[in-house]
């Protein structure tokens, strides 16, 4: 049997790839930050097989304690600061978890894997919003970096140290330069859980309007359910790898809100959104699209939903999560 251990275990991603996980036989653990974290009773509801260590990327000693504990395999460190607004308001906290804890697990994997480095395989969450200022257009493996904010240049950090371990080390530590990827499970604060709620809200007659920022910004929007199987692919390579996971297509704010709101029977959507300038990031990233070819050719990975299909199930969640709510 197999054993994992996962960093950011109860967000989005650790919940879906802990299920990934679980499925395939792996004896899983996640590292929780604090014995009060709101979402353990998450994690325990939804993937109850999971064992749950505490500990804190800024912390090595309890990286190592953890990593003597699961005698893990495989480490996927999802764990980060993730939302991007945040990091202007935070750009030291964020700088410290988002990159300068990759540099405490990739050391820590180092010291307790001791004479072989490569014993215990190790991905590295990285992400689209590294590109930033998009120098070519799609952006591949091999686009430079150009971030745009706190959060991104964290994770360039993250990324190259990422790099730096394999290469001085004969650690197999992968990448995956994953772009944006949501589902039902997506925090309310990001954009497209954001839009699902509120159109949910609004057709239920809860809410009445919506306040968003640039809405001619354009994403690459996959399922996150999809992409933690590249994830886990990328870690069953004989050589570790960089490697872009997206699915080549990408979408206005304009064109999540018309997915959204037609689903609900609303054409015209205009009345129910506001702009606001506080929404608008100091520094945009206005068109994000990716190239999956290596992914595809080297992984064998391949999206399986669709924009339409992934906004639809979103907000079909939120209309009967907001049901239940209301009738409360």
């Amino acid at each position: 049997m197999k054993r994992a251990l996962i960093t950011g275990v109860t967000g989005q991603d650790g919940l879906y790839l802990s299920e990934l996980l679980l499925g395939k036989g792996y004896e899983v653990y996640g590292l929780v930050r604090g014995q009060n974290n709101p979402k353990l009773a998450l994690l325990e509801a939804t993937v109850p097989g999971v064992k749950v260590l505490t500990g804190d990327l800024m912390d090595m000693s309890s990286l190592l304690r953890a990593l003597a504990v699961a005698q893990p395999d495989e480490v996927y460190n999802l764990g980060a600061i993730s939302f991007v607004a945040y990091s202007w308001e935070n750009a030291h906290l964020t700088s410290d978890v988002t990159g300068k804890g990759v540099l405490n697990i990739l050391e820590a994997i180092r010291l307790h894997s001791g004479d072989d480095p490569s014993k215990v395989r190790f991905y590295q969450a990285s992400s689209s919003e590294m590109f930033g200022k998009v120098q070519e257009v799609p952006q591949r493996e091999s686009t430079l970096l150009w971030p745009r904010s706190p959060y991104g240049v964290a994770k360039v950090f993250g990324h190259y140290m990422t790099i730096n371990y394999r290469e001085s080390y004969g650690m197999h530590a992968s990448s995956g330069i994953l772009f944006n990827h949501e589902s039902p499970r997506r925090g309310p604060e990001f954009v497209t859980r954001k839009v699902s709620q509120a159109v949910a809200r609004i057709k239920l007659g809860l809410q009445d309007d919506i306040s968003l920022g640039n809405l001619d910004a354009k994403r690459d929007w996959g399922f996150a359910g999809d992409y933690v199987e590249a994830m886990w692919r990328m870690l069953q390579q004989d050589q570790a790898d960089d490697y872009v996971v997206a699915t080549g297509e990408t979408h206005s704010i304009g064109e999540l809100l018309d997915v959204a709101f037609a689903h609900v029977g609303i054409e015209d959507w205009s009345r129910y959104v506001k702009q606001d300038p506080r929404f608008m990031r100091p520094a945009e990233v206005d068109l994000l699209i990716g190239d999956p070819a290596k992914a595809k050719a080297e992984l064998g990975w391949e999206p399986q939903v669709g924009f339409q299909q992934l906004v639809q199930m979103m907000v079909e969640n939120d209309l009967a999560e907001q049901q239940a709510l209301a009738g409360r």
